[in-house]
């Protein structure tokens, strides 16, 4: 039986029947458009069914994960479905021989809804190809998402220029010579996408920003790792779980911090001050040179320099009935040294890196005495641990070199300050 045979089959029983032939061929294509929903539906999930065993046998066999993501992006569903669409515009025509003046109205929705399916399958394959390339050490840090959307963008703008030209009849070489004329307004409609596609590109060839640099972005409030870099934004997540969405173009425009430098050279670094009382500074004595020997790390220090200066102080007859004169060691200068020897031999530093202590200029709240270093692990909390661990040790560490840490009066200090001192007892 061929195929219009078939679509007037209810209508030669319809007529056999006593029906009128208006209300025959009305109920015959109604009851056609109902056999071949029925008709399309069966053979989709037909398809689908075929289909979903295949990919998950061959899914299991196969070593790439290409086809994982493909399955996962339901790319085979949407292949079905296209193909059911195809197969209702293909047998339209026949259904509605009798209605010949709907067959140019109801071709052109079909062939809209088939464009619409191509575009969507489209998309699900380049979301496959986004997901496999993600999984590629090359590509993992890379902004696909940026390109998958512009390749989106141009799916479904070459998409809507087929669906407009369908509907008006117009050729597709007139609608874009019309177009041409309106640019400047589709330029302006589109500036941030365009924007945030250059900035894109720039991003990916400069290697400005990769997905899990850390960065920092005052402007914005961001202090966290890039998680998503797409056409419109950077999304970044903040160390409070916070998510911060920074526009892609003002990653170029806009100046902020990337930490990756830190997270690929070998050590974290540690730069901090402790503030020293300048009152507390003074020359040490031959007694208070004795009592510092006793701390292992400057023992040895203290006796070469001890020598080097006795020597000095003979050769140049300075006269040492004032400390002033002549060379003379002073508790800040061995505190420094005792520093440099604990830091030289933590374990926890890189040693290959620069290491050392430092004074900075005086300020009014006392004399800044610099720590530089770099800890070897740089995980945030192992790194505040370790840097807290030798501050921790330094402050503990000032009072056996008779100096002190300078902070600010309390109200409690202020109060005291004040009050009468109690009479001695006789």
């Amino acid at each position: 039986m061929e195929m219009k045979d078939a679509t007037r089959f209810f209508y030669r029983l319809l007529i056999e029947g006593g029906m009128t032939e208006h209300w025959a061929q009305i109920l015959n294509l109604i009851i056609n458009l109902v056999v071949l929903c029925i008709v399309s539906y069966i053979v989709n999930k037909i398809f689908h069914y075929l289909s979903d065993r295949f990919f998950h046998r061959l899914t299991r066999k196969t070593k790439t994960e290409f086809d994982d993501f493909l399955y996962k992006n339901k790319t085979i569903a949407n292949f079905t479905h296209l193909l059911t669409v195809i197969l209702m515009r293909w047998a339209l025509p026949e259904i509605l021989a009798d209605f010949s003046y709907l067959k140019k109205e109801v071709g052109i929705a079909l062939n809209i809804a088939i464009i619409i399916f191509i575009i969507i399958l489209f998309r699900s394959i380049m979301r496959t190809f986004k997901d496999y390339l993600n999984t590629l050490d090359n590509f993992k840090d890379k902004p696909i998402e940026s390109y998958i959307q512009v390749f989106m963008i141009f799916a479904w703008l070459i998409g809507l220029v087929i669906i407009f030209s369908l509907l008006t009849g117009q050729s597709i070489i007139d609608f874009l010579t019309a177009l041409g004329a309106v640019s400047a307004v589709i330029l302006l409609v589109f500036k941030d996408t365009i924007m945030g596609f250059v900035a894109s590109i720039q991003v990916s060839v400069n290697d400005t920003v990769r997905i899990g640099d850390w960065i920092t972005m005052e402007k914005y409030s961001a202090d966290g790792d890039v998680v998503e870099i797409n056409l419109s934004s950077v999304k970044v997540r903040n160390f409070d779980y916070t998510i911060t969405s920074i526009p892609t173009y003002f990653l170029i425009s806009d100046s902020f911090k990337n930490w990756r430098g830190m997270s690929v050279s070998g050590g974290r670094r540690i730069k901090r001050s402790l503030l020293i009382k300048s009152a507390s500074v003074h020359f040490v004595d031959e007694d208070e040179i004795e009592s510092f020997k006793k701390i292992q790390r400057v023992k040895d220090y203290l006796s070469e320099r001890q020598q080097d200066i006795q020597k000095f102080n003979q050769k140049s007859e300075a006269d040492k009935e004032l400390a002033l004169n002549g060379r003379n060691l002073t508790n800040l200068g061995v505190f420094r040294r005792y520093i440099d020897i604990y830091l030289e031999n933590h374990p926890q530093l890189n040693q290959e890196m620069m290491v050392m202590s430092r004074q900075l200029q005086p300020t009014a709240q006392g004399i800044p005495l610099e720590i530089y270093a770099f800890s070897q692990d740089k995980v945030w909390k192992n790194y505040e641990r370790v840097m807290a661990d030798i501050f921790d040790h330094l402050l503990s560490a000032i009072p056996y070199f008779n100096l002190e840490c300078y902070e600010y009066p309390s109200g409690k200090d202020i109060q005291n300050s004040f009050r009468p001192e109690k009479p001695k007892d006789n």
